[in-house]
């Protein structure tokens, strides 16, 4: 003897389906919270780069204003020479 299967019972499980993929959805989906987690971090790390890397710039442009034509700092040119070049006065006594 069939027994003939009624909707309302292949509704619920279908239901508990759908339902259950929804939820692994939110969670790990492409746009789920774990994504969403991961993204806000990157975004904390990046932001922080870029605070640093605008601070390094910064002091750049300063270092190299204090170097131009018109605004020329004798000791950062002393400094800077004696730093990249190595040079030194015939005077001076050089240790290791």
């Amino acid at each position: 003897m069939l027994r003939s299967v009624s909707p309302t019972g292949l509704i619920l499980p279908l239901l508990l389906i759908v339902g259950a993929y929804f939820t692994f959805m939110a969670v790990q989906g492409n746009n789920g919270l774990f994504q969403r987690i991961q993204i806000e971090s990157e975004v904390d790390r990046l932001s922080r780069d870029l605070a640093r890397l605008e601070a390094q710039t910064q002091r750049m442009e300063i270092l190299t204003r204090r170097l131009s034509d018109d605004y020329l700092d004798l000791d950062l040119l002393d400094e800077r020479v004696r730093a990249v070049l190595g040079y030194a006065r015939p005077d001076e006594l050089i240790l290791p």
